[in-house]
């Protein structure tokens, strides 16, 4: 990973509160909620059955959108 993306990330950490304390990281990045980039640029669709539980998570219709700053960034910069 880039040095710059280790430094957006570490600041991202800092300013959050993670209701799934940062699993996301502790992973390696591997244990991602599922989402996609759809070109939004602050969202992502968000393909968990249960977005709606989650803080970050926006509906709009029948739409999820993830809007968790760190799984935004883990999408279009990391393309996981």
């Amino acid at each position: 990973m880039r040095d710059v993306d280790r430094q957006k990330i570490e600041n991202l950490i800092g300013k959050i509160h993670c209701p799934k304390d940062f699993k996301c990281v502790e992973s390696g990045f591997e244990a991602l909620c599922k989402a996609n980039d759809v070109g939004l640029d602050h969202h992502l669709v968000c393909l968990e059955a249960s977005g709606f539980q989650c803080r970050f998570c926006l509906v709009v219709e029948r739409d999820y959108y993830c809007g968790c700053p760190l799984r935004v960034y883990i999408a279009k910069h990391l393309g996981k």
